[in-house]
């Protein structure tokens, strides 16, 4: 059967459940009518894959790691995305991935937008045209992307709730080009809206967004998915043009489908649509999964070698390289020891690659290695310092391997991360990912805005007894559960304190980090 056929031939009940995904990484399948399910995974410079029977989305299987797009862009050469998106389209093709989330394309605002390593530039030309140049070469591969995250999203404070005021020139000018060349150029298969709000409505359901600029004015012929927990209204979102939800929701945003048109709030006609964008890039990434996948790690690795040697700037040489042999070189920082490839959540990258510390054995430097500051926390040891100082000095030439700590140091409970909220240790955040997926309404109280998150957890459930409240600086974070697997969050926004009832405030003994 073709799409049409197909669309008619479906329940409304499996037309509601194939516009949301079946778990973290897939797709929904409808077996009686061959509709396979397809997987997608993280991938902008680097493939994470799940281990198969795995909980924990960083346990990853091992993948080349390729330069980060703020390091891609350096180079101001199209033709190396290209070349790392065919590399990496080859490697999802081999692990049985259909479409890689990428690539980041959020234009660069603010330095202190904990993402920037992963977006390409703070000018719309060359982001698009690097962008299109990496899709083109994933697609070539066999593979669909997932430009993300559309739009003017680009800062990760409140990225929930924040609303994005911008005005028709700026948005034209500055936020919306990078994604209009990659569409137009590139034809990406699926697009990925972002969490935050634009112009008062949120990116999930924001039909002048959704429909008519990116349908209308670009001529996107995909689907749209929602970034992982991004949905608000899900009805609203499947008008505007929103198709897929991701991850699912537990059934509880298909009822909500289901409901609506069963009570003409929603047309059919729009779900059959949503349903038969999705089914065309399903299909067509099905097929495309049964042609011979070829994947040469250790080639790309020597490839990704190359494109970041490509992606180098030297700004000034006042003598320092080029590096001899038998020449005394200080590291200084744990990182050179144990590096870490790239970011946390979706840029996480498992590789094999070997260390700075193992290079410089391998290729005869004198190398006297100081930690100076640790990895794995954020803490200033006086002594370890001096250490790194007194190396320096000695050493004809310094190299320093700076990072943020993995581990940040606090009395927070749970972590408001990139993909929803993450059960953490008592006393430490780890930057190694999320355990649920991801449900969201909002609702309207007083002056403050009240977030529900229905999470299923893939971990033994909660003692029930207990609830848990955390106060961050703009808001409060209740925490209790409904029944074994689902847990209920209820997040108030900008709440004052003086609001909030003396019970909470007493039974709240835990701060954000």
């Amino acid at each position: 059967m073709n799409v049409e056929e197909l669309v008619s031939a479906l329940t409304l009940e499996e037309k509601a459940g194939l516009c949301s995904g079946a778990d973290f990484w897939h797709t929904k399948a409808v077996e009686r009518l061959g509709i396979p399910a397809i997987k997608v995974s993280d991938g902008p410079h680097g493939l994470r894959t799940q281990k198969e029977g795995s909980t924990d989305p960083n346990d990853a299987i091992e993948a080349v790691c390729f330069p980060a797009g703020c390091a891609a862009a350096a180079s101001f050469d199209p033709a190396l995305t290209r070349r790392m998106g065919a590399a990496l389209g080859r490697e999802a093709r081999a692990s049985g991935v259909q479409v890689l989330l990428g690539p980041a394309v959020n234009i660069k605002r603010s330095p202190l937008c904990g993402r920037n390593f992963e977006y390409y530039s703070e000018d719309p030309y060359l982001a698009g045209e690097l962008a299109a140049g990496f899709i083109q070469g994933v697609q070539s591969e066999g593979v669909g992307t997932s430009i993300k995250h559309f739009a003017a999203n680009s800062q990760e404070t409140r990225r929930l709730s924040a609303d994005s005021r911008v005005d028709e020139r700026t948005l034209h000018e500055i936020y919306l080009p990078a994604f209009e060349t990659a569409v137009k150029k590139a034809r990406p298969w699926t697009v990925m809206c972002s969490y935050n709000r634009v112009n008062g409505d949120y990116a999930s359901e924001n039909k002048p967004l959704l429909t008519d600029i990116l349908r209308d004015d670009w001529g996107f012929g995909g689907f749209v998915m929602s970034d992982w927990g991004a949905v608000n209204d899900r009805v609203k979102g499947v008008a505007a043009g929103l198709e897929l939800e991701m991850p699912g929701s537990g059934g509880v945003y298909d009822r909500k489908i289901i409901e609506a048109v069963q009570n003409g709030t929603l047309d059919i006609g729009v779900l059959d649509k949503a349903v038969a964008r999705i089914l065309n890039i399903v299909l067509r990434a099905a097929d495309l999964a049964k042609l011979p996948a070829v994947f040469d790690h250790a080639a790309d690795h020597k490839l990704a070698v190359e494109l970041a040697k490509q992606s180098a700037v030297l700004l000034r040489n006042l003598g320092a390289l080029p590096l001899h042999k038998g020449q005394k070189v200080a590291y200084i920082g744990a990182f050179a020891d144990h590096p870490r490839y790239q970011g946390g959540g979706s840029s996480h990258v498992n590789t094999t690659a070997i260390s700075a510390m193992d290079a410089a054995i391998m290729n005869d430097r004198r190398v006297s290695y100081i930690e100076g500051f640790p990895a794995d926390r954020d803490q200033r040891d006086e002594a370890e310092f001096l250490r790194a100082v007194t190396a320096a000095e000695a050493a004809g030439c310094i190299r320093i391997y700076a990072g943020l700590a993995e581990t940040v140091v606090g009395r927070t409970l749970l972590l408001i991360g990139e993909h929803g909220i993450c059960l953490t240790h008592l006393f430490e955040l780890r930057l190694s990912g999320f355990i649920a997926g991801v449900a969201v309404r909002v609702v309207l109280h007083g002056k403050a805005t009240i977030r529900f998150l229905d999470l299923v957890l893939r971990c033994p459930a909660l003692d029930a007894e207990h609830l848990i409240v955390v106060l961050f600086s703009h808001g409060l974070l209740l925490v209790f559960r409904m029944n074994e697997t689902l847990i209920r969050f209820l997040y108030v926004e900008k709440e004052p304190l003086d609001r909030i009832p003396p019970l909470l405030r007493q039974a709240s003994s835990f701060e954000s980090a």
